[in-house]
């Protein structure tokens, strides 16, 4: 499994995130409520692929262990 390159499509996909987190908050004409209810969605996809990932390094991490044993 190649992690490096699932990592970087990761990374790229949080970086465009993070973007939309700017554009919003940025965005003048939305209220208080309706900034949070853009943010939450976002925040809520920005962990999952983080807990994907940290879930992608640990299934690799115990494969190569299995495969030195």
């Amino acid at each position: 499994m190649n992690v490096e390159f699932i990592e970087q499509k990761l990374n790229e996909i949080i970086k465009e995130l993070e973007t939309e987190v700017m554009s919003v908050l940025m965005d003048e004409s939305l209220d208080k409520g309706q900034t949070n209810l853009h943010m939450k969605p976002l925040a809520s996809t920005k962990q999952i692929l983080e807990n994907a990932l940290d879930s992608i390094k640990m299934v690799d991490k115990l494969n190569k262990e299995d495969l030195q044993k």
